[in-house]
């Protein structure tokens, strides 16, 4: 079969078979928003799942869920309202609107790096067609903020948010919940799948740009100063590194993970050790090795937050796709955070090896002038206080934990020098962040696996797809609905669904070569079937998915191999 159309057939088979299918389509659709069908909906829960075991079998990672709005004050401390934006151009013509760096990708080598200036000559130079009404007249590019606004409350009472754009800042949020729940120790980590929402300018290529997606995040929170790192020598699998340019390395390695950090390619050992476990979870669910590359984003393309970042890039029917991002977030958001919010509980504490003797400068409250000055709220100031930072900036305001605003003149203090024997010192965590587009990642793993061969001179359709993602893990097919097949199939499928962790459906509709066939397109790996010898010995035929090679083996082997996932070796040893 001609490869020209095999996007058009895989799309086709998706929708037909219920995988992925176009949101509100009675209603003409919506671009940017699609509905996962029984068959995506199982592969996506059994994809998210294996995500979460993944890391929470790291053991210093937790799971936690955050709301999906967000206040507008936690989003302009995090940077997102000021920098998360894309540059937007209109067709003067037709008045079509583009991303402008979509417009561009066959004629600049980086189009996320372009800034407004450089994309506006681009635009005025004639190259650029508007794909609409084939005219070269375009707007001025702008930038455009690119989350979903609303609000919470009512009326006058309303407060700016957001839907957000990631699941982060949630778990930055929860920090101090999860510091006492580590108590007290890094590293540890927290794990986060849910929505996401992105107001795209121009959505396109189906999956891959969203407006509203499945995003899995880690929040990995470690000290800077002695930043965990794993023994890289277990993974001997040679990987495409892509670094920046400008780096100094070559354009392109083929190396294990162990030599990329030797030799200075990666320079961050988490990063190194995230890159690593990235892998292995994209190779695990069954996405071809052989497809997978980790690029560094050059300097003008690095996210607001980020002093590094890594995409883990995914190749498939619209070439290399961004899957993955692994970004160092040092210690920028917290850090934000606290500078907004006036907190100090996005901080962790570091022990000194040998306690030290610095010379500090303090605030001393006088309280005989406070005591009589705030009675009942004396303590409070005195608190207050003792956490400002040390100026010769008097008279000022200051907030108490209760709300209240006082003032605070130069004759309520005094400025003193101390000698302190310092135990330790605060200091605000940095952040490896690994960030999967699990509705990419679920694509992707849809095209590696989608097969088609020729099978008696007809096209023949195979989704093989690995054992840990199949929607369902066998189909119970009567040969006929009749002489009693039709009740032993209802028993092994009641039997085997009532094994933990085991799915499996019966299918009677139409002949049985029709129901193979629907088995193979949806990606079930073992079909059993029922016949007549069933009733005499309990016998039952097991067929292969992927090659269609059968056995016999009696129900009871079956079961017992279907639910300790080895029916695989049962076809060992019958070739052997």
């Amino acid at each position: 079969m001609s490869e020209e159309q095999r996007l058009d057939r895989l799309t086709s088979i998706l929708k037909r078979r219920g995988f992925i299918l176009p949101s509100f389509e009675i209603y003409g659709g919506v671009s940017g928003l699609i509905d996962y069908g029984p068959v995506g909906a199982r592969i996506k829960r059994k994809v998210t799942d294996c995500w979460i075991n993944h890391w929470l079998n790291q053991g210093d990672i937790v799971e936690i869920d955050s709301p999906t709005i967000t206040p507008e004050q936690v989003l302009v401390a995090s940077g997102h309202v000021g920098e998360f934006n894309d540059l937007m151009t209109e067709c003067m013509n037709c008045n079509s609107t583009y991303r402008a760096d979509h417009l561009v990708v066959n004629i600049h080598e980086e189009p996320e790096t372009i800034n407004a200036l450089e994309m506006n000559e681009i635009l005025k130079s004639e190259l650029i067609i508007c794909s609409n009404c084939q005219e070269n007249k375009w707007s001025p590019a702008k930038p455009m903020n690119l989350m979903f606004k609303t609000g919470i409350g009512a009326m006058k009472e309303q407060r700016a948010a957001y839907m957000r754009p990631e699941t982060a800042q949630g778990m930055f949020m929860l920090f101090p919940s999860l510091y006492r729940h580590f108590r007290q120790k890094l590293p540890f980590g927290a794990i986060q799948i849910g929505r996401g929402y992105r107001n795209e300018i121009s959505p396109r290529q189906g999956m891959i740009r969203l407006r509203e997606f499945n995003m899995a995040e880690l929040e990995y929170f470690i000290d800077p100063d002695n930043p965990p790192s794993e023994d890289l020598s277990s993974s001997n699998s040679l990987i495409n590194l892509i670094p920046d340019p400008e780096s100094g390395f070559d354009l392109e390695y083929n190396i294990t993970f162990e030599k990329a950090f030797d030799i200075g390619l990666i320079k961050h050992p988490t990063v190194a050790s995230t890159l690593m476990k990235t892998w292995d979870f994209l190779v695990k669910i069954g996405i071809d090795t052989r497809k997978i590359r980790f690029r560094q984003h050059v300097l003008n393309e690095m996210a607001h937050y980020a002093s590094d970042c890594w995409d883990c890039e995914i190749f498939g029917e619209y070439g290399w796709i961004e899957c993955v991002g692994i970004a160092n977030r040092t210690c920028h958001d917290l850090e934000s955070h606290e500078n907004e919010s006036g907190s100090k509980s996005l901080r962790a504490w570091r022990s000194f090896d040998e306690p030290r003797v610095e010379n500090k400068t303090v605030i001393s409250p006088k309280t005989s002038v406070i005591g009589p000055t705030f009675k009942q709220e004396a303590g409070l100031v005195i608190a207050a206080l003792e956490a400002i930072e040390v100026d010769n900036d008097w008279p000022k305001k200051i907030e108490l934990s209760n709300g209240n605003i006082v003032t605070i003149t130069s004759e309520m203090i005094e400025i003193r020098e101390i000698e302190a024997t310092l135990s330790g010192e605060w200091f605000t965590p940095h952040v490896i962040e690994p960030a999967f587009g699990i509705d990419r990642i679920i694509w992707h793993l849809l095209d590696h696996s989608y097969d088609e061969i020729e099978r008696s001179g007809e096209s023949y359709t195979i989704m093989k797809l690995n054992d840990r993602v199949s929607p369902i893990d066998a189909i119970i097919l009567p040969l006929f609905e009749k002489d009693g097949m039709d009740v032993i199939a209802m028993k092994i499928t009641n039997k085997a669904n009532s094994i933990s962790g085991v799915r499996v459906e019966i299918d009677t509709s139409k002949s049985i070569g029709r129901r193979y066939a629907r088995a193979d397109e949806i990606g079930v790996p073992w079909t059993i079937t029922v016949d007549h010898i069933s009733k005499e010995d309990n016998t039952v035929t097991i067929r292969r998915r992927d090659d269609q090679v059968q056995i016999r083996a009696t129900i009871e082997d079956m079961l017992h191999n279907l639910a300790d996932k080895t029916i695989e070796n049962m076809f060992l040893e019958y070739q052997s």
